[in-house]
């Protein structure tokens, strides 16, 4: 019985470990994890652009709150930089609406998949366009 219970507590620290490490080893790997987890609704462990957009589509709706179908820069709360800002402004009418915001996050999305398989994982997330793209789906 004992070395039943040894031969079992070895065994679940021998699966139990290597997956601690991994969690344990960056907070941005597993801020990355939970992002991906959180935006990855079919659980294939990668979001892909219809993923993306559809989150960011939610995210748009939620925080345009006077509802007339754009977001300016209060809305967004610092979501994005001056910059970011000119690149999903186009028209320079100081709004961003719908359209433009889904298509500046698929130009985000596309600058974050380097190797054009049509999908973003954990790592590809923690690049800088991918955290760039992170804020405006959450």
């Amino acid at each position: 019985m004992k070395l039943t219970t040894t031969l079992t507590l070895a065994s679940l620290l021998a699966v139990s470990l290597p997956a601690m490490a991994v969690m344990n080893a960056s907070p941005s790997f597993a801020a990355s994890a939970a992002m991906l987890a959180s935006l990855d609704p079919d659980h294939d462990g990668t979001v892909d652009l219809n993923e993306a957009k559809t989150a960011a589509s939610a995210l748009f709706d939620k925080l345009e709150k006077d509802k007339d179908g754009t977001l300016d820069a209060k809305e967004l709360h610092g979501r994005v930089s001056a910059k970011e800002w000119a690149a999903a402004d186009p028209d320079n009418d100081k709004t961003i609406s719908k359209e433009e915001y889904l298509a500046y996050v698929e130009a985000l999305f596309k600058q974050a998949d380097p190797d054009n398989d049509g999908t973003l994982d954990a790592k590809e997330l923690k690049s800088p366009a991918g955290r760039e793209l992170t804020r405006l789906l959450k």
